[in-house]
């Protein structure tokens, strides 16, 4: 385990006693603190990187850490788009990275439906909604 972790805190002290946590990122077991967050536990792992860009593929890593971006999206347990900076992790949890995602908007904001009706209007295919 890469120790990029705080052991003498300047206004909590020695951490010690800490109970040790297995987990996996991207298949690779890593060991972590109870309570620590996921981005905590891989940073403190020497992992920076935790998705790429929906569109353009870079790297991302953690930005705010407080909940606020989402930019430390990643895939916990099979279930997509978890804040790593907010979650817990979890004995034998299952992380994965997040991976190229679809954009959900390739059209140009001009050609958005303005309303409801204009959705449903612009979504149906012979007729029938396909939302």
């Amino acid at each position: 385990m890469t120790n990029n972790r705080i052991t003498d805190h300047p206004v909590l002290g020695k951490l010690e006693n800490q109970t040790p946590v297995k987990f996996t990122f991207d298949g690779t077991t890593y060991t972590g603190f109870e309570g620590d967050t996921i981005a905590s536990a891989l940073l403190a792992n020497g992992i920076r990187q935790l998705r790429v860009h929906e569109e353009t593929g870079a790297p991302r890593a953690i930005y705010c850490n407080i909940g606020h971006c989402f930019e430390c999206r990643v895939t916990v347990d099979d279930t997509d788009g978890v804040r790593a900076c907010m979650t817990t992790i979890r004995e034998n949890m299952k992380v994965d990275s997040g991976k190229l995602q679809a954009v959900p908007f390739k059209s140009k904001p001009e050609e958005w439906p303005r309303t409801y009706a204009e959705f449903e209007k612009s979504s149906k295919k012979d007729g029938v909604p396909h939302v």
